[in-house]
């Protein structure tokens, strides 16, 4: 507790808005990465010559690697310092995507993409913590916290607008390399703003269990894309058990786990996270699939694909600032099941468009209800993952909520792409497979959704 008082003191002035600003920056460097790819993918995989489904490595690659260190970049940055892992993390994402734009094969640009996911895993924890020893609870750290969350929106969704127009005009490998200047700026405003680390509590890492946590779903995601292209796939998925079996016993006997195995004894907080999975895997397959709608069928360009996915981002805006109003009265478990109802609804019409070769215009209701499906089921379910913390477990519930998110989408693609267009299945319309896959999922993911309890003021 000492090691804040510091920090909070400076709180006064223009500085902390400074450093706020300057944050700021990477968070929508950080969320724009998100979805600025997904209109490049086509565009990507010409210049490559490489398909659908192996092209799911440059979205899950990033997503997969910046989930499974997460929380242990969190914990580097109480160990070592948080302005410290921030330099750090932040100097990571920026060379990774220059070497990202600057590549010349597509194993290279996989490889850029998961340490982008690492150069993330250790400065965005470290920057939300900044933020919030920065400003002291109450009415400014509030104001700040809801700038922090604007700059993600707003991140998010311009991410399909930029894609398209900096696709378009200027090349696909530009949406990696503009983020270089602006990763500059925020490691030499950290350094000139955000005061030198503290003297911090020396606790010991989990470093196999962030191991082992990454390396699961990069194994499944290897043996997913290899199914019948190498004698790779086996032993990648067996791994995969494997290495997700080994983290439960690590967890079990590491003195400071990543994830303290009292938090399975929420029940609330284990089944949202179980729905958060399987809802965030339907939602990254939608956008994939929007992305080669758009462009391979209905032949549009990358910035008329991604002007065409501006309903989708007017959607999700409105139903992020519509949603949290009423969940206090409705309840998570009913927002959650309404958002995937409205999730499973855009898939079916992402499926249905596909066989009609539908253009923009026809698949803005899909988009609509992707967005709703997005607003209403992941804020209520993460209200349920976050239900009843205590300062004692406040991070690892919000860790956690965060990893089964990103490593949820990310899997989810693999695994639903991976098998709608995989070569074993092409006579079949891969939309409608990886549709139904993904509703088989949201299926699952309602069940389980239904029986979470949680007070309606919690």
């Amino acid at each position: 507790m000492h090691a804040d008082i510091p920090v909070q003191r400076r709180s006064t002035g223009a500085r902390p808005w400074l450093v706020l600003g300057s944050l700021a920056v990477l968070q929508f460097l950080i969320a724009v990465d998100v979805t600025v790819v997904n209109i490049a993918l086509p565009s990507i995989g010409a210049e490559f010559g490489v398909d659908a489904r192996v092209l799911t490595w440059v979205v899950v690659g990033y997503a997969v690697t910046g989930g499974g260190l997460l929380m242990l970049g969190g914990r580097l940055g109480d160990v070592l310092g948080r302005r410290r892992v921030l330099l750090v993390g932040t100097s990571v994402f920026g060379a990774a995507s220059l070497l990202a734009g600057a590549t010349q094969t597509f194993p290279l640009l996989v490889v850029a993409r998961l340490l982008q996911g690492a150069g993330e895993a250790l400065a965005l924890p470290a920057a939300m913590a900044m933020i919030v020893l920065t400003f002291p609870e109450g009415p400014r750290r509030t104001r700040a916290l809801s700038v922090w969350a604007v700059v993600a929106s707003s991140g998010l969704v311009l991410g399909f607008v930029l894609s398209g127009v900096i696709t378009e005009f200027f090349g696909w490998r530009w949406i990696f390399l503009v983020a270089v200047p602006f990763t500059a700026y925020v490691v030499c405003a950290a350094l000139v703003l955000v005061p030198a680390d503290p003297p911090g509590e020396r606790k010991p890492l989990d470093l196999p269990g962030a191991a082992l946590l990454t390396a699961a779903p990069l194994l499944f995601v290897l043996g997913v894309v290899e199914t019948g292209e190498s004698w790779l796939a086996p032993l990648a998925l067996i791994g995969a058990v494997l290495a997700g079996a080994s983290f439960v016993v690590v967890e079990r006997k590491a003195a400071n786990p990543l994830i303290p195995m009292a938090f399975f004894r929420n029940r609330a907080r284990v089944l949202a996270n179980a729905a958060t999975a399987l809802l965030s895997a339907a939602l990254s397959t939608s956008f994939l699939l929007f992305t080669f709608q758009l462009q391979q069928r209905a032949g549009l360009t990358p910035f008329a694909a991604g002007t065409a996915l501006l309903p989708l981002a007017v959607a999700l805006v409105a139903a992020a600032t519509f949603v949290p109003r009423v969940v206090g009265r409705w309840g998570s478990r009913t927002c959650a099941v309404i958002g995937i109802a409205a999730t499973a609804a855009g898939m079916l019409a992402i499926a249905a468009g596909a066989q009609v070769e539908a253009g923009a215009l026809e698949m803005m209701p899909a988009m609509v209800l992707i967005a709703a499906g997005m607003g209403f089921g992941l804020v209520g379910l993460q209200h349920a993952a976050v239900s009843g913390v205590t300062d004692g477990d406040a991070g690892a519930a919000s860790g956690v909520q965060r990893a089964a998110d990103q490593l949820g989408g990310s899997s989810g693609v693999t695994l639903y792409i991976g098998i709608g267009f995989a070569p074993a299945l092409s006579g079949v319309d891969p939309y409608a497979v990886s549709c139904a896959i993904a509703l088989a999922g949201l299926a699952a993911a309602a069940l389980i959704a239904w029986r979470i309890e949680v007070p309606r003021n919690d």
